[in-house]
């Protein structure tokens, strides 16, 4: 049996404990010892075993292809940063300037070039700051304006956001009280004006962006609720920061702060395209209130999700965008050449029209039209737990992987990951 010491000096096993940590290493070494110990492989195989058996990364998360044809994957991580985005997270992982004004060496405002990108996206906002994700937003904002007091809200606006968190909930937990009006199908605006009081805190208006209600159905305008005498806090969820062509029903920060919203909030991760966080936008006073509230402390991001931030904000276009707009043809195109590829290699495949979503509890109802590669149903599970995880869709008794959310420039690795689980998809030949 090789002993410890010398399986450590393995050049691989070395370079590993530099990457991964000594800790993993001895780990994988023991695990191919008691693996010879047992027969299951020779003394001298026990080297290769324990590089075999190293983790890919020292962390628990492991890079995954999105074939879902879901944009927004939450299981997922929802938007993928931008590579741009990735190098501001690489540069700020060392010390940085965050809360430091190098000309003068005096304290300067926290995340100051961040909030800066996210003004000048949205000029009509007199102030930004930013949370840790859209439900802090939210918290924040009815901790500060509505504790000990009401919140004037519709019946069909009290949503569940997912996994079991009910906007009801999460409001009340502040120590606001709800003031529900309307229905669950129409609410008018008279219905908010005789519920409005000196208890009153703010009104709040919340985007359903993760179901449809059609039919008999009214809402109030974002104006007709800002000309009530109180603040309107409108919640548009998914964070278009401006109206987007393909998403017409979806509300954005401009428009909702331009017909008079008091306070805007909404997630960074999803429409956006950015990192997880929650976006307050609107009036300055309001704005700098909630900023210096007691648990904005306790809320605030760090700095990589900062810098990511401001380089989503300013950089080139997101992958997020690029999936949304992406031309259907291309993705037939790339579909039929991916298909091509493994079909001489011998797999059961072919090219197939389909449909992706926007996901993230964006745009519900919007379909996309897409291109996928279909597979035999068992390379899903196979798929999920190979060398490269890929994780797609069943559909019609076949495996899908929908190109919509997955970059031109990851059409290799998908091929080859394909083609590495073909042995445990498909049994022995």
């Amino acid at each position: 049996m090789p002993r410890t010491d010398a399986l450590l000096r393995d050049p691989r096993l070395a370079e590993a404990a530099v990457r991964l940590g000594s800790d993993a290493v001895k780990a994988a070494v023991r695990q191919a010892q008691e693996r010879a110990r047992h027969g299951a492989v020779a003394p001298e195989q026990v080297a290769d075993t324990a590089v075999a058996l190293l983790p890919p990364t020292a962390g628990g998360l492991r890079p995954v292809i999105n074939a879902t044809g879901v944009l927004l994957h939450t299981n997922l991580g929802r938007a993928p940063l931008s590579p741009a985005a990735r190098r501001a997270v690489r540069d700020a992982a060392g010390p940085t300037d965050v809360e430091l004004d190098l000309a003068t060496g005096a304290r300067a405002r926290r995340g100051r070039s961040a909030l800066d990108a996210l003004r000048s996206r949205v000029p009509a906002a007199g102030a930004a700051h930013v949370v840790n994700n859209g439900a802090a937003a939210l918290v924040l904002a009815a901790t500060a304006l509505a504790a000990g007091r009401e919140i004037v809200v519709s019946r069909g606006e009290m949503v569940e956001i997912g996994d079991g968190f009910r906007l009801p909930d999460l409001l009340v937990s502040t120590g606001a009280r709800l003031r529900e009006v309307g229905t669950t199908n129409r609410t008018s605006a008279a219905d908010y004006a005789d519920a409005i009081g000196p208890g009153t805190g703010f009104v709040l208006k919340v985007h359903p962006s993760n179901f449809r209600i059609t039919g008999f159905t009214h809402t109030p305008t974002t104006a007709e609720l800002a000309s009530l005498g109180v603040p309107l806090v409108v919640d548009i969820g998914s964070g278009l920061l401006a109206p987007h062509p393909l998403l017409p029903d979806e509300p954005d920060a401009a428009t909702e702060l331009r017909a008079g919203a008091a306070l805007v909030t909404a997630s960074g991760d999803k429409l956006l395209g950015g990192p997880q966080c929650g976006l307050l936008l609107g009036a300055e006073d309001l704005v700098r209130a909630l900023a210096r509230h007691p648990l904005a402390r306790a809320l605030r991001v760090d700095k990589l999700t900062l810098a990511a931030l401001e380089a989503t904000l300013t950089g080139p276009v997101t992958p997020t965008a690029e999936a949304l707009t992406a031309d259907p043809r291309d993705l037939t195109r790339r579909a039929e050449r991916l298909a091509a590829q493994l079909s001489a290699a011998g797999i059961d495949v072919r090219a197939v029209a389909c449909a992706a979503t926007v996901g993230g509890g964006g745009a519900p109802g919007v379909t996309l039209p897409s291109a996928a590669l279909a597979l035999p149903e068992p390379y899903a599970a196979a798929l999920r737990t190979g060398p490269v995880p890929v994780v797609g869709r069943l559909e019609g008794g076949r495996c899908l992987l929908d190109l919509r959310a997955v970059p031109a420039e990851d059409d290799v690795r998908l091929a080859e990951a394909v083609l590495a689980v073909r042995p445990a998809a498909e049994g022995p030949r």
